[in-house]
């Protein structure tokens, strides 16, 4: 059905749009206001930028961040997958369970999931750190990579490792040479939508977190806590550039 014949499609798209993106586009725009009032503009500058990068505490917020996003996105990564191809090639009694229990996190109010793991380290003495927010990354993280990777196996067509086993190749032999290297774009794009998700996350990072674990998502929070300044709002626009690129090479990733 053409947008000419319907424009009121047209018009739904665009108010969808601006509704969407219209806060963003502002919040960037005033990451540039020389004023250290948000509300009001007094022309173009860098200073903010230039301020963050001097900051110590953001750099330290970045590291934690990143440490915690790169490794839970790996443990993520390889429990989904075996995961996946557990539930999709391995067929097993009470798979429907042990799958609505893996994808149960998907659904669970994070707020919960960040109390309930607090709860959970705290009963295993586990003192709170990063280590306890990576592991809490990685648990939310797990069934995206779960259901990415499974869609992917389902276009794939057994037959082409049944082949591979048919000419010699052992299971892990043909897993390795046909399936994985098949499921690679479903893979890479399932680690940047994890790592994105890690590095934004602030509710279940808020509840884990203990004393020197502070990740960049806390970082702006305390920042907030004083007032929105110019200086919060180009911190968000370098989290905002970041998070959309990298779920933008996810997205084109996973189309291949």
């Amino acid at each position: 059905m053409s947008s000419r014949r319907q424009p009121w499609l047209l018009s739904a798209s665009v108010a969808n749009l601006v509704f969407l993106y219209a806060p963003i586009i502002v919040l960037i725009l005033f990451s540039f206001n020389a004023s250290r009032l948000s509300a009001t503009w007094q022309g173009f500058t860098l200073e903010w930028y230039r301020l963050l990068a001097e900051e110590t505490a953001l750099g330290l917020s970045v590291r934690n961040s990143l440490v915690v996003a790169v490794v839970s996105t790996v443990v993520a990564t390889g429990l989904g997958v075996c995961a996946a191809v557990g539930l999709e090639r391995r067929p097993f009694r009470g798979r429907e369970v042990v799958e609505g229990a893996m994808l149960l996190p998907l659904v669970i109010p994070e707020i919960m999931m960040g109390v309930s793991l607090m709860l959970f380290f705290l009963l295993v003495k586990l003192p709170l750190s990063l280590i306890t927010v990576t592991i809490g990354h990685a648990a939310f993280n797990v069934p995206i990579v779960l259901v990415i990777v499974r869609a992917r196996l389902r276009k794939l067509d057994p037959s082409l490792e049944e082949a591979a086993r048919d000419l010699g190749a052992t299971s892990w032999q043909a897993f390795r040479r046909v399936t994985l290297p098949l499921l690679m774009p479903a893979i890479l794009g399932s680690v940047l939508l994890a790592f994105t998700i890690s590095l934004d996350d602030f509710i279940v990072t808020f509840f884990t977190a203990g004393p020197g674990s502070t990740t960049l998502p806390l970082y702006v929070y305390s920042m907030v806590k004083s007032g929105v300044t110019p200086a919060i709002n180009a911190l968000s626009a370098v989290l905002v550039a970041v998070s959309m690129a990298l779920i933008g090479a996810s997205l084109a990733l996973q189309r291949r």
